[in-house]
This record gives C-alpha cells, structure tokens and sequence, in this order.
C-alpha cells in the first residue's frame, strides 16, 4: 500500500497497490521534492480512461519501473475529475507545448510545481517514433542532474508564459441577432449533412450545440436550425453510441458514422443528453425523443445511482471479456454465434437483422456493435421486446464494466436538472424523486454551513477538495430547475446562495470575467479561466445560465448583471467557434427571448392549476422559468401580488417588465410561450 490507500477518489485508489509510492497531490509532496533534491512526475486520469488503465498495468505495476521511479522522482498522481483545477493548468501547458493533450497526462514539475516537460501516454518500450516510458524517466533525470540551470531556464519561462496568456474578455456588451446568426452560419459549415454532427472522426455528441439549435428555433423559427437538431439526434440515437439494449450513451464514436463508441459512459454526457431528448421531444413530439429521454432518464437511476442516493461519475469501457482479459466493449458487442445462443436461430437472424449485427463484424474480432440501421418495413413489436429483455438478460451475466462511484457536485446538478424535467414532461414522478433524493444530498453531504460546496464525494463521507465553478453553477442549475417543476421555494433559496458565492468568490469586480476556483481557493501556477465549453458546459457558460434563471425567479438585478457581463465572451466566440460556446449560445437564446417568467396561480390539487402548470413547463421559449403555488405565496417572489382570475386558476406571463393578460386557458398559455419574439 501507498500514501494513496486513504483517499476517497475510486481513481487514486486503483493505485494504492501500485509498486510506486505514489502521493496525492499535497504541499507535502513538494516539500518531499524539495527536501530529497528530486523533480516531481505529475500523471493525471480518471477512473474510467482506457488508456490510463494500459499506462497503469504497463509502467506503474512493473516493479523495475516502479523502483526507478522511487529513486529519482516524486511521484504525484491526480484525480482529474476531482482535481479539474490541477488537470486544466497543466493540460494547458501540455498543450501549448506539444499542440495536443489527453489522458493520461505526464507532466514533470520542479519541487516549485513549475512544469519543464511534457507528455501523454509513454509505451513501455519505444514503438511508432515514441520513446519509452522508460527513457523518457532517464532523459529527465540525467538533465535535472546534470542541467539544472537549463531546467530551471525553461520552466521559469513556460511558467511566466502562461501567467502571461490573460484572457480576453471579448466584449462588455452582450450577444445579440447579428451574433447568434453567425453561430448559427458557422455550425451549418461544419455540419455534416450526410450523418449528423459537426466534424469527422472522433464525433462527440454535440448536447449544448443542439440546445442552442433547439432554443434557437424556438426563438426565430429557424428550420435549418431544427432540422440540424433532429437529424443529429436521430443518427447518434440509432447508431453504436447509443446503448441499445439498457439505454445511455457512451462517450463518443471513433468513426464518423456513430458506428463504434469508445465505451465509457460518463453521468455528465448521459445527463446532458437525457435533458437535449426531453426538450427535443417538447420541440417537435419526435416518438424516438420521447423514448430515448425515459430510457437515458432511466439508466441514470438503475446503473449510476448510489446508495446515498447521488450518481456516480462513470461506467468503464472495459470490462472481462469471460477469458480474464480486460477489453474494451466486451460487455456490450455481439458475435452472431452469441445472438444464436440467446435467441435460438429463428430469432438470432431477427435481432442480427434488426440491430445491424453482420458476419464480419462492426468492431473487433467479428464482434458488432448494436445499432439501428436505416431500415424498411415492420418489424414484430412483441417479437422485439422478447428479443431485447432476452439479450438484456444474458448480458447482465456477463462481468460488468467498472463503476466510478465518486459523486461529483457539478455533474450531479447536472443529472437534477434532468431528471426533474424528464419527470415532469412525461408524468414519472419516481424520476422527480431520483432528482429530490440527488438534491438532498447535495445539500447534507457538499454543501457546508457557509454554503461551500466540497467538490465530490463517495460512500456517504465528503471529500476534501474544494468546488469549482462549475460546481456552483451546475447545482444552482439543478436546483433552479428544481424550482420550476417542484414549486419548492427552498431551491431557490440555495441556489441564491451558491449563487452568492459565485458572485463574490468567482467573478472579477471590474470586468465581470469568470475564473473556475475562487479567490481563496489553493494557488496554482495559474488561476484557471476557460469560457469554453467541451464535454460539458464551462464553468462561466453555467454560471451566466443560473445567474440569468436565478434573476428572471426572483428579479434580482445583480445576478442579471452579472450574467450579461458573463455573456460578453459569446459575443466574441460565437461567431469565430460556435461548437466550443454552444451552452453559452443557448443562455444568450434564453437573454435574448426575455427569458420569460412565468406564474401560475392556484390550488395544486386543482386540475385547472396542473393543466397551466404542465403547460408552462413544456413551453418552448428559451431558458423560461416557472413559479407554481397558491396566491400571495411568500415561497417563491413570482407568485407576489398574482391573483386568481374569476376564481380560477391563473397564468401570468411576463418578460422585460412588460406582462401578458393573465390567462386560465392552458392552449393560450401554450400558444404565448411557444410563439416566437417578435
């Protein structure tokens, strides 16, 4: 056992038995750096990347390795998704010296945590024009030996060129037409018409890309805006992506097509896009929306929840393909000698027909990947569910893939936010719950008394580092949407308060930018900033989003402020890179539309008051919130000086301090929230 037995992240823990003497990252470590006169080998991953795993049975369970490594370094090892301060400084470095990074990250440090040299994955012998894991250890160690000044020279300068690379803050004035349009323009370039997506090889699923697409149309009626949006849903939900048989998606496809996935499945993407199928299915009714959100929505709940009633970050791609071998995707492919083991060969020849299984394989070794390929003709409703609930069935026999169970803040309000809509759209009030239940313990287990949100946790106890940004931000998101579909009053009392923090801890007074740790947090090389958004929405795109909600709830000007000033950077990449900002383009949707507020008054248990209810909340108008309670509600600042109409059941739609008649109509009600701004 090493130093790393102790700590909570499932990732650090796979190490603790490493023949390395591992640290986590600690003032001590560097102190150990320092006191032993030894450079410091930064690796950083997480739980679920396959080729951390590789880099791990190759290099750090080799005992050679494992000694030289002790002798000549310090050896830190982060958890990235507990750590994305510690993984966005130094990936920032990596980048920048290499032109490309990834996982797992390499990184050799001066005791003084200045990088000097960079790497990704090192082989354990050289091959493709890489040096070994090995020679690199040894280049290292003979310069800090015999090249000390040089060493030095060159972290000093990298270091001071990236305390250099301040950010600009793009524009003090907000986006607006002009800037959206060229968005819109700059996605249609890169789209590809013929499969879906934007780009080639790998695809990603491009979730807050389509929420501005979605927003979008909404706002303007754009159907070009639309159709992106739909066709891309449609081939990402029938190809490999999509898990098929249990529902979710995996990270992404290595091909263009969404044929092979690389297999992890993350709780982030699974939340993002359970939340893009439900509003697509409010946009357009699409079936497959409809059937894709609830089995996503229902994923979540059986394979990532905890005991304590979080979600976990991450099922691993690979898992034991029966023979003792860890391989990637070996849980969820199929040999048509495996469909004809379950099913017989009547029904085999059926499901290979159906899900696009072939003779010579989709992926590796004859294996396929289950997908739905275009297709003519009916197929057996009845016939197919036996065949799904009998392959679901066999695969459960199979050595499952790894769970992550850390529960991070941010993607668990995420997952709030998602579920609590999905619950509401389509009348699952157990998916509510689920979102309740990961709520409350956001709130008992991260949130301290201060409301300081702690960044993750695992098995009931608390880890010790410090949310980020987009901790705030995502659990306010949660929570806020919490607000709309409960008319809870209490989740918007603490959104205002993670909101504060935000506010006070993460934003610069004089102009509005947004830094990922606050002002108090432990002082890095460089105080991460990245407006981008990537696998997930960017700390500031987030907080811009809550901040705008969070000000249309309860009209507190501060927080609108403090949102357009946030939105200045979409102004500025929206144009130039649209498919890097799209949750910021979906919150300047929500800014341009109003965002609209709405109030509905009445009894809940009136069905009139749950008709107008059901209908605000599957209103289209971008980034709309909703208040619902009885009238005079001192619960939620809405509700304030709202009626009844004749003694009925009201809605009060209001936007830029310019209000609707009310209205106990639920068609009028739909009729005004999904009409365009004109």
């Amino acid at each position: 056992m090493n130093r790393l037995a102790h700590e909570t992240s499932p990732y650090l823990l796979q190490h603790a038995d490493n023949p390395v003497d591992w640290w986590p990252w600690s003032a001590e470590a560097f102190d150990e750096a320092r006191r032993s006169n030894r450079p410091v080998l930064l690796s950083v991953g997480y739980s679920s990347c396959h080729w951390c795993h590789v880099m791990a049975h190759e290099s750090f369970e080799d005992e050679a390795t494992a000694a030289y490594l002790n002798e000549h370094f310090v050896s830190v090892k982060v958890d990235r998704e507990e750590r994305p301060d510690v993984d966005a400084v130094y990936m920032e470095a990596v980048q920048a010296a290499t032109g490309q990074g990834g996982w797992p990250m390499t990184v050799f440090l001066t005791p003084d945590a200045e990088p000097f040299y960079f790497g990704t994955y090192f082989p354990p012998e050289p091959r493709h024009g890489m040096a070994s894991f090995r020679q690199v250890l040894e280049g290292v160690s003979t310069a800090w030996s015999d090249r000390r000044d040089e060493v030095a020279e060159v972290a000093g300068k990298i270091t001071r060129d990236l305390a250099e690379r301040e950010m600009s803050f793009g524009d003090s004035r907000v986006p607006g037409e002009e800037e959206l349009a060229g968005a819109l323009l700059g996605l249609t370039r890169d789209y590809d018409a013929a499969r879906g997506g934007f780009g080639g090889a790998p695809k990603f699923p491009p979730s807050m890309v389509i929420e501005f697409l979605l927003r979008h149309h909404a706002r303007t009626g754009s159907e070009g805006a639309l159709q992106m949006a739909v066709d891309t849903c449609e081939r990402m939900a029938r190809g490999g992506l999509y898990d098929q048989l249990g529902g979710g998606f995996a990270r992404y496809s290595v091909d263009r097509d969404w044929v092979v996935p690389h297999f992890e499945k993350m709780l982030y993407d699974n939340a993002l896009l359970c939340r893009v199928y439900a509003h697509l299915w409010r946009s357009t009714g699409s079936e497959l929306a409809r059937r894709v959100a609830l089995e996503t929505a229902d994923f979540l709940v059986r394979e990532l929840r905890t005991d304590e009633g979080g979600f976990a970050s991450a099922l691993d791609a690979d898992s034991d393909d029966g023979t003792g071998r860890h391989v990637e995707g070996a849980y969820y492919v199929w040999t048509p000698a495996q469909l004809r083991e379950v099913l017989g060969e009547s029904d085999a020849e059926f499901a290979a027909r159906y899900f696009g299984v072939t003779e010579e394989g989709t992926f590796e070794e004859g294996a396929s990947v289950l997908q739905l390929p275009q297709q003519e003709g009916v197929f057996d409703a009845e016939r197919l569910a036996s065949v799904r609930e009998r392959l679901l069935a066999a695969r459960a026999g199979r050595p499952a893939p790894g769970r992550d169970d850390k529960v991070v803040a941010a993607w668990n309000g995420l997952a709030v936010a998602a579920l609590a809509e999905t619950g509401a759209y389509f009348g699952r009030p157990d998916l509510v719950e689920a979102a309740i239940g990961a709520a409350d313990l956001l709130v008992r287990l991260h949130m301290d008394d201060r409301a300081r949100l702690a960044r993750t946790s695992k098995d009931g106890r608390s880890g010790a580092h410090a949310g980020v940004l987009e901790d705030y931000a995502d659990v306010a998101e949660g929570f806020l949407a919490l607000t709309s579909v409960t008319g809870e009053g209490v989740w918007l009392e603490f959104a205002g308060f993670l909101l504060d923090h935000v506010l006070a801890q993460f934003t610069d007074a004089e102009s509005g930018a947004l830094y990922d740790t606050a002002a108090d947090a432990e002082r890095l090389i460089r105080r991460p900033q990245d407006p981008t958004d990537n696998a997930t929405p960017s700390g500031w795109s987030a907080a811009a989003g809550a901040l705008l909600s969070y000000s249309a709830q309860t009209g507190a000007e501060p927080h609108r402020t403090a949102a357009e000033r946030a939105l200045g950077v979409v102004k500025a990449l929206g144009p130039r890179a649209p498919r890097f900002i799209g949750w910021g383009l979906a919150v300047a949707e929500a800014l341009l539309d109003g965002p609209r507020e709405v109030a509905v008054v009445g009894e809940e248990s009136d069905p009139a008051t749950t008709a107008l209810r059901r209908a605000a909340l599957l209103g289209t108008a971008p980034g709309a919130v909703v208040a619902v309670g009885v009238p005079e509600s001192e619960e939620l600042p809405l509700l304030a000086g709202r009626p009844l109409v004749d003694g009925k059941p009201a809605a009060y739609v209001c936007r830029n301090f310019v209000c609707d008649v009310p209205t106990t109509d639920p068609d009028r009600l739909r009729e005004v929230l999904n009409g365009r701004n004109t």
